[in-house]
């Protein structure tokens, strides 16, 4: 039983290693996701100074980490496309163009989300 225990934190290092070398790759390499970070980072303290309640700050926080997600979920996307090739196909734009709507509705809804709560 112990052993088992043992597995299981080891496993879960393992997937926190490939999940922070995620996070990295991402930042080093998309500029979107960097300009998101450092907003996440400015508008993460202000979505606990300026609402009234705590269910208002959840709303801000959750719908910044939306937006983070978002943009690794597109990262992801376009790096499993670009992995088959320089080949263009109608398919592959597809689904860049799908991922990268993804984002710009993470962007809208934040936005939204914000002047809702806030005015």
């Amino acid at each position: 039983m112990l052993t088992g225990k043992f597995r299981s934190i080891k496993r879960l290092v393992k997937a926190s290693g490939y999940s922070w070398d995620g996070l990295l790759f991402t930042w080093r390499n998309e500029t979107a996701f960097q300009q998101e970070s450092l907003a996440f980072l400015v508008m993460f303290p202000l979505a606990f100074w300026w609402p009234e309640t705590h269910i208002e700050s959840a709303i801000l926080v959750m719908s910044l980490f939306v937006v983070l997600i978002a943009e690794l979920i597109n990262t992801a996307i376009e790096a499993a496309i670009d992995r088959h090739g320089d080949e263009v196909h109608q398919w592959s734009g597809v689904a860049k163009d799908v991922a990268s709507a993804a984002v710009l509705l993470a962007l809208i809804q934040c936005v939204l989300v914000w002047l809702l709560v806030l005015y």
